[in-house]
């Protein structure tokens, strides 16, 4: 039974709906609710719950544990139980309906020259007109915080048809980045600084010069891997055309010993044979830099496995509270053993 929001509700279609069904209601309701343009009270909230709706049911997974177990189970686990499909995935919404609004349109704002290309059906399913023609950029040239060079190509497309009948100038689209952070310093939070060259208009309009500008970044402890940071029309400069947006998305780098699994951080721990059978204790590193004892007194098996409670990462809309070290085991067999030895274990051993 659906406990909690229900999404399909929420969008207006069918449990059994097809993607193209997601993808066309939720098109209809984010452009019907957008706060830039739908100003009336409940609006905004309205819209971030579309984005969620369409965030859960447009993901394979989610959408599965969630027409198993429904809102309660997607977010908090499996209700009375840890195994199956929900028990060890846990679902929080990233909270920013706009970032969904622009991976989705390609564009940020509602007034881009959506309405123009779909012939005056904002709201309808007339969405022909999306797909313009392919634009020539620049390229522009990053450095990262340690002056590190990294080149990205800006060429892109113009995603929604051409300039507005009201006059308003068409944005370029979006340019992104990846930005590789530390897991340290997603535990601590940080800030980055990232050197841009780009084209700027002169006075004239129509010639350019070239500028640098260090953009900063405030990377928020917890921050999940996929969190987008924009910055409005920082692009280059043409005549004719708002500068595009520049985005850097959040990836994780690789970690000599842990893994990042939302808030938790995933541990492999290497133990003998003898250790697996007969117990023993385990030195947990932290991102912090200390160790924590994990004690194990019954039998490990390949499957087993081991939870620290608030040794993770923070919660990106929690930062007080953190998630756990899930420790899982890697048991290493003897490459041979003796007669006596073999004699030994097939006496204690239990059939």
């Amino acid at each position: 039974m659906t406990m909690g929001k229900d999404y399909y509700k929420i969008l207006g279609i069918a449990k059994g709906a097809s993607d193209d069904e997601i993808k066309k209601a939720y098109r209809k309701m984010a452009l019907k609710y957008h706060p830039d343009k739908n100003k009336s009270p409940g609006a905004e909230d309205k819209f971030k719950e579309v984005a969620e709706a369409y965030e859960v049911l447009s993901d394979k997974q989610k959408r599965e544990i969630f027409d198993k177990y429904g809102e309660e189970g997607l977010k908090g686990g499996i209700p009375g139980g840890s195994s199956g499909p929900g028990g060890n995935f846990t679902y929080t919404f990233s909270g920013d309906p706009r970032a969904t609004f622009e991976s989705f349109f390609g564009t940020s704002s509602p007034f881009d020259g959506i309405f123009e290309s779909m012939g005056g059906d904002p709201f309808g399913m007339g969405m022909g007109g999306m797909g313009g023609p392919r634009s020539n950029m620049n390229r522009m040239h990053f450095s990262s915080d340690m002056g590190e060079p990294m080149e990205m190509d800006t060429d892109g497309f113009h995603g929604f048809g051409g300039p507005s009948s009201r006059g308003k100038k068409r944005q370029d689209p979006p340019v992104y980045h990846d930005l590789k952070v530390s897991l340290e310093d997603i535990f601590t939070g940080c800030t980055k600084k990232m050197k841009i060259t780009k084209k700027v208009l002169n006075a004239d309009g129509r010639s350019t010069r070239t500028e640098d500008k260090v953009l900063e970044i405030q990377v928020k402890p917890g921050w999940k891997e996929g969190t987008k940071i924009t910055f409005p029309k920082e692009g280059d400069q043409r005549a004719n055309t708002q500068a595009a947006d520049i985005v850097f998305t959040i990836k994780d780098k690789p970690h000599p010993v842990f893994k990042r699994d939302g808030s938790n951080l995933l541990f492999t721990a290497n133990v003998t044979l003898r250790e697996a059978l007969t117990g023993t204790t385990i030195q947990i590193p932290t991102l912090e830099g200390r160790t924590v004892r994990l004690p194990i007194h019954g039998v490990i098996k390949p499957s087993t496995k081991q939870r620290i409670s608030g040794e993770g990462l923070p919660f990106p809309k929690q930062p007080t509270r953190r998630g756990d070290i899930i420790v899982s085991f890697d048991i290493k067999f003897p490459d041979h053993l003796s007669h006596q030895a073999k004699d030994i274990l097939a006496d204690v051993l239990p059939s």
